[in-house]
């Protein structure tokens, strides 16, 4: 009686493991499909369409070099004349003070939520920051307001209007952090603690120089977001045709605050501002989310 040796030299025949696609399924995949296309040009035609309206309308405005410089000071409303440089100053001046503010302290209360989540600061933190972003820019505004002004008698100003942009900007900065935080794998803060490393030094040294691209990202968009804010600068301070450096006290230019004061120009020359300066606040903020991308691939972690 003789048993017979399995040739091992011979690949095994791979199992028929998957069933052959019914035409049904082959059909629901199209039909998904078509949706899914369907539904994405749908939603691309009006940004392309608004895109295009901005730029044709815009372009002539933003290659005259004055333009980025100068202001409309002692400029007559119907003349071509003139600049946005006022108004961009404001625009980045007040996003500067609000980023001074709201950075460090959203950095930290994501880091306490994340790191620190027996603390008991963190559920009222959690509270307050879907609070916060729920809240509309014109009740942010209302409340700035409120306080700064009605209470505590200072001036509507520039830097009014930064106090109500953090309120706008922290909720963004808070879960981006923590977002970004969660991704960072636990096997390197336990491999830490277990070198003897404290906490502390663990978060500093490992866990924020892990998720610091993110994180950066996170801030930048949070910073996009706010320059295009109306309400707070309606609200909080009024507009002036010149440059205004005085923080605390006077009107000062930004860009929603120019379109909108523009809107009630009925000449040629209202609607060459109005087109220029949201032509303007579309690049400003298109370059803040690419310097976004770079610096988080910049930031990244390299492996070898």
């Amino acid at each position: 009686m003789s048993t017979s040796t399995p040739d091992l030299t011979k690949p095994a025949k791979p199992a028929d493991t998957f069933l052959p696609i019914s035409g049904s399924r082959k059909a629901k995949d199209k039909v998904a499909t078509g949706i899914f296309w369907f539904c994405f040009v749908l939603a691309v035609i009006p940004l392309v369409a608004l895109l295009y309206k901005v730029i044709a309308s815009g372009f002539p405005a933003i290659i005259n070099p004055t333009w980025w410089t100068n202001s409309f000071f002692l400029v007559s409303p119907s003349s071509m004349a003139g600049g946005v440089g006022h108004a961009i100053y404001g625009s980045l001046v007040q996003a500067l003070i609000a980023a001074v503010i709201s950075i460090p302290l959203g950095i930290a209360a994501g880091i306490m939520l994340v790191e620190y989540p027996e603390s008991k600061l963190a559920k009222p933190t959690t509270f307050m920051v879907d609070v916060l972003a729920g809240v509309p820019s014109v009740v942010a505004a209302i409340f700035i307001f409120g306080v700064w002004v009605t209470f505590l008698q200072f001036s509507l100003s520039a830097f009014a209007v930064s106090l109500a942009l953090v309120l706008l900007m922290l909720p963004l900065i808070v879960r981006s952090t923590e977002e970004m935080l969660k991704l960072v794998p636990d096997e390197l803060r336990e491999a830490s603690y277990a070198l003897g490393v404290p906490r502390w030094k663990t978060i500093v040294s490992v866990v924020i120089p892990t998720a610091l691209s993110g994180m950066i990202s996170g801030i930048f968009l949070a910073l996009a977001r706010i320059m295009g804010e109306t309400a707070p600068v309606l609200i909080l301070v009024g507009y002036t045709a010149s440059f205004n450096y005085n923080l605390l006290e006077g009107n000062m230019a930004s860009l929603p605050l120019l379109i909108y004061n523009q809107l009630s120009n009925p000449n040629e020359a209202g609607q060459y501002r109005i087109w220029g300066a949201a032509l303007t606040l579309v690049i400003i903020i298109a370059l803040a989310n690419v310097l976004a991308t770079f610096a988080a691939r910049a930031l990244a972690p390299k492996t070898k």
